[in-house]
């Protein structure tokens, strides 16, 4: 049996909210994927884990900031000097679209750094790749279609019959790996990409390109014993009450909103020829509290004071101490003639003890405009429509004479222009 630790997504350098720490000069944020991976770290450590994979994603693009290499390399340094092995799979947000050129985590590989392997290209790790470990590694690195086709040459190929060659040729070479291996080790199956029946979270806001879905029954073959993958931000199992376990840990750290309602894990999985037991470690990153307030509802006969405002939008928010270090957002939907109505400083004072605060308003046109079932736009004359979108628009009275005064000049103008050239 051997011990593996599992994760994937690290996007360190993702720092959308909050401000920089003044002692580190690092944003927040950052600091905040940092104590997720250093939980990580010592979790491996402590509990002597045989190996650890890493299944792609280091950053949030492939050229990373000097300062964020460093922070993560320190991470990846303290496992190396445990000795303990480590395997970088590289993920698309790793990777350069341009032939050649390196990828984000390139200097592990080129300076040979003790315990630690950077899986770029496809490659089967038996034992003796592996420091003598007992069990072998499938790897299967994100591929990229453009390097894909340029490799052969391929040109004029449409997108779907690329992806088509690539599932077949992959599909080809794990057969030949399953053909060479040792039936008595167990087979761990690593891979950055997307499997087909997986449930996607947020992360699509910060995908890079197309994917190319890998098939179930790749993932789901009986002759693995664990699938360690990457790419996808919302944990899950694919294999669920089955051998193998097919893992998606998912990202380390919310990366927005949409993954408000997530926990964040890494897998300490014990791998056996047969039988494999995974445990879910949850991290405790920083909360995300979304909310919303349709304040139109409150008041649907009249206009109401800006107090029973403030008082919805407050109850769709939790209590002040609640809102302590959380990231949150309150979106509200409203009439737009009540915009001089909303508190936005009441708001901000409700919610001064969380990280951050956004308020997204969403105004509402009351009028649409409607036309007789008998007409159509094309059967009205331009001032007549102009007329409808004034309607529509609910400019102030003053306003609307004005432009309206100035557009029967302009189209005055056109039709006297039609009619001098005709």
């Amino acid at each position: 049996m051997i011990k593996v630790l599992h994760f994937a997504d690290a996007h360190i350098d993702i720092a959308n909210y909050g401000k920089h720490d003044p002692v580190s000069g690092l944003p927040y944020r950052v600091l905040d994927f940092l104590k997720a991976l250093d939980t990580i770290v010592d979790a491996a450590i402590h509990e002597k884990v045989d190996l650890v994979i890493f299944a792609g994603d280091a950053y949030k693009d492939r050229t990373p900031a000097p300062t964020y290499q460093r922070e993560w390399g320190k991470r990846i340094m303290r496992l190396s000097r445990a000795g303990i092995l480590t395997l970088l799979l590289v993920g698309n947000h790793d990777l350069s679209p341009a032939t050649g050129r390196a990828h984000a985590m390139q200097e592990y590989d080129t300076l040979d750094i003790t315990n630690v392997k950077v899986l770029g290209q496809p490659a089967l790790l038996t034992p003796e790749k592996l420091s003598g470990l007992p069990v072998q590694v499938m790897a299967l690195p994100w591929l990229s279609r453009s390097n894909w086709m340029a490799s052969r040459e391929a040109s004029g190929i449409e997108m779907d019959e690329v992806y088509e060659q690539m599932e077949d040729a992959l599909a080809k070479m794990v057969d030949l790996w399953f053909q060479s291996i040792d039936p008595t080790l167990p087979v761990i199956l690593t891979s950055h990409g997307s499997v087909q029946g997986a449930v996607f979270g947020a992360e699509r806001s910060v995908m890079l390109g197309n994917d190319m879905i890998l098939p179930g029954s790749l993932v789901r073959d009986p002759r693995l014993d664990y699938v360690a993958l990457g790419h996808i931000h919302k944990s899950q199992n694919l294999n669920e009450n089955h051998h193998p376990p097919v893992i998606y840990p998912g990202s380390i750290e919310r990366v927005d909103f949409g993954e408000a309602a997530d926990d964040k894990f890494y897998v300490i999985a014990r791998v056996e020829r047969g039988h494999t037991e995974v445990e879910w470690r949850k991290l405790n990153g920083r909360r995300f509290i979304d909310r919303k307030a349709n304040l139109a509802k409150i008041s649907e006969d009249g206009m109401p004071n800006a107090d029973e405002l403030l008082t919805a939008m407050l109850d769709a928010l939790p209590k002040r101490d609640q809102l302590r270090d959380a990231i949150v957002r309150l979106t509200i939907e409203y009439p737009r003639d009540w915009e001089s109505l909303i508190d936005e400083p009441a708001l901000r004072k409700h919610t001064e003890e969380a990280f951050d605060f956004h308020l997204m308003r969403r105004p509402q046109y009351d009028k649409r405009i409607r036309l007789p079932a008998d007409e159509g736009l094309s059967t009205l004359p331009p001032i007549d429509l102009l007329g409808l979108y004034w309607g529509r628009d609910g400019k102030p009275d003053p306003d609307k004479a004005e432009l309206d005064v100035l557009a029967r000049q302009i189209i005055q103008m056109a039709e006297n222009k039609g009619e001098s050239e005709g």
